[in-house]
């Protein structure tokens, strides 16, 4: 079943898993990897004036990032207004001039900071309701030959989930996302691929699901004989040597503004 993200229960969902989630979020923890080395490659120099950051959360994508560059100003924004602690830590001891925190649906934030050298996000894009929408926002905040950095899930992302016939999201192709961006950016790196992890057993890959906060589609709750139904249809079609799996399917896009 493809659903369309209910925002507060995204909210809601994920200001649960906050203190969970950097534990059991291994398949984000790389994507934000992958981003720094984007931004990386891209040539961004080693002191960044203005950075924005949507969807934050706990801040593994913010260490990552002020670990490598300095900034004048860090605009961090999440939906979760806990995420200002996470993101206040991961200041500590490093160089930036101030950090302001907005909190609310990136989507409706207004106004946005404009004049921005980098914005960056780390799985969250899969949660909009417009992207032609959001390109066209980011246009108009980032200065030309800024960077747009983000990373997303694509088709197919815990496929298992949905051929059981569970609640998941609508995803973009790759192609899709960057035709989209084309008409205000230009693209700097692209890629994408197919990261499998595995558990023990269901339950497990149930709490993981629960801990890293993308349980966030439904409000039906489930009745104990659809749980162990679940359990055992989940067991016998997706097992591994050690357990059971769930495929990710993430995606990695490097934008420049164009009029550089």
């Amino acid at each position: 079943m493809r659903h369309r993200p209910d925002k507060k229960l995204v909210g809601s969902r994920f200001g649960r898993a906050l203190h969970t989630y950097r534990r059991s979020a291994l398949v984000q923890h790389h994507m934000a990897g992958e981003l720094l080395a984007m931004i990386e490659r891209a040539g961004m120099a080693d002191h960044v004036e203005r950075v924005l950051e949507f969807g934050c959360g706990s801040a593994i994508l913010t260490s990552l990032l002020l670990r490598r560059f300095s900034v004048g100003t860090y605009f961090a924004n999440d939906l979760v207004e806990e995420s200002r602690d996470f993101v206040s830590d991961a200041l500590s001891g490093r160089t930036v001039g101030e950090m302001v925190f907005l909190q609310g649906d990136f989507e409706c934030l207004e106004p946005l900071p404009v004049n921005l050298d980098l914005v960056v996000s780390n799985a969250t894009v899969q949660w909009f309701h417009d992207l032609p929408g959001f390109f066209s926002r980011m246009a108009d905040s980032i200065r030309p030959g800024g960077l747009l950095v983000f990373s997303t899930f694509s088709t197919g992302n815990m496929k298992e989930i949905a051929q059981l016939g569970e609640a998941s999201l609508s995803y973009l192709t790759l192609q899709e996302i960057a035709d989209l961006a084309g008409e205000r950016f230009e693209p700097v790196g692209i890629g994408e691929e197919e990261r499998r992890q595995e558990f023990a057993s269901p339950e497990a890959m149930l709490r993981h699901i629960r801990d890293t906060g993308v349980n966030g589609l439904s409000r039906q709750a489930w009745t104990r004989t659809r749980y162990h139904e679940f359990m055992q249809r989940y067991r016998s079609s997706f097992s591994s040597g050690s357990g059971v799996y769930l495929t990710y399917h993430p995606v990695y896009c490097c934008f420049r503004r164009k009029g550089a």
